[in-house]
């Protein structure tokens, strides 16, 4: 039995008692228990990833999410006024996300990130994505919230180090509301596309497939091995998505980025997958 939203769920079935569990493998669980006929094998997992992604009820949740985060009791007689010009700010560089690609401008503009190979993918912005002074940050598809105490000059300093390219530059700048703790001081960072974007806000192929291709081939040059393109869709994809698309690309776009790293893994390039 298969369900889901672009997520994986997991069917166990245990010898041990006449019980099957259906659950979410990832961040929020919720079982239904079927009666079941008992089974001599201690377990049997099937797993269902090739769902439907149903980006606008990823989207809400990430919407959700940022409210509770950032309008908290705390700032008192603003909150109204704070919620109103967050929900302004998510839907011009919305919607809510988890994590970047790693081609992403926002997470792979660092001086040198394309040349050199790091141990595992850049997905979210901190030091080795070239930031400091982060704190209290939430995500969004062009952008970033980061509400720290004091220090914002160092995230000024950080961005203005960056590497801008042909697609995108990255730009600061304080928010005029309160965000978290009124103490705070609440800073955004934006993605400023050069060329267009889909009409639903996603990044085009002829976008996504060359800072795809910037940000992998160098590292034939050090690859011992080839990963897969399940082992490393939520890099190129970003989170949360479904089988081939995101927040940040659509079914298109993710069906073309599957292509071209399949090609790239079967030349061998990187070494035996």
């Amino acid at each position: 039995m298969c369900l889901g939203d672009g997520s994986e769920f997991k069917i166990q079935l245990t010898g041990e008692a006449d019980m099957c569990s259906i659950g979410r493998v990832g961040h929020s669980r919720a079982f239904v228990s079927l009666h079941v006929p008992p089974l001599n094998a201690h377990k049997i997992h099937v797993l269902c990833a090739n769902m439907s992604f149903r980006a606008d009820a990823q989207a809400q949740l990430g919407r959700e999410r940022a409210i509770q985060k950032f309008i908290t009791r705390h700032l008192g007689d603003e909150r109204i006024r704070s919620e109103e010009k967050l929900n302004d700010l998510i839907d011009r560089y919305g919607p809510v996300v988890n994590a970047y690609p790693h081609w992403h401008p926002i997470v792979a503009s660092a001086p040198g990130a394309k040349k050199e190979r790091k141990p595992f993918p850049v997905t979210l912005p901190g030091h080795e994505a070239g930031y400091e002074g982060l704190d209290h940050t939430i995500y969004l598809r062009d952008a970033f919230i980061t509400c720290p105490y004091g220090g914002e000059e160092q995230i000024f300093e950080s961005v203005d180090a960056l590497e801008d390219s042909k697609v995108a530059s990255i730009r600061a700048e304080r928010i005029d509301f309160p965000l978290y703790m009124p103490n705070a001081t609440p800073v955004i960072v934006r993605c400023k596309w050069n060329k267009p974007l889909e009409s639903d806000g996603t990044i085009p192929k002829s976008i996504a497939v060359p800072l795809l291709l910037e940000m992998e081939l160098p590292n034939w040059r050090t690859s011992d091995v080839a990963e897969t393109w399940e082992t490393m869709r939520p890099y190129i994809l970003g989170e949360p998505r479904g089988a081939r698309s995101s927040l940040f690309v659509n079914q298109e776009t993710g069906q073309v980025l599957k292509d071209v790293w399949n090609t790239l893994i079967y030349t061998g390039m990187f070494g035996p997958i």
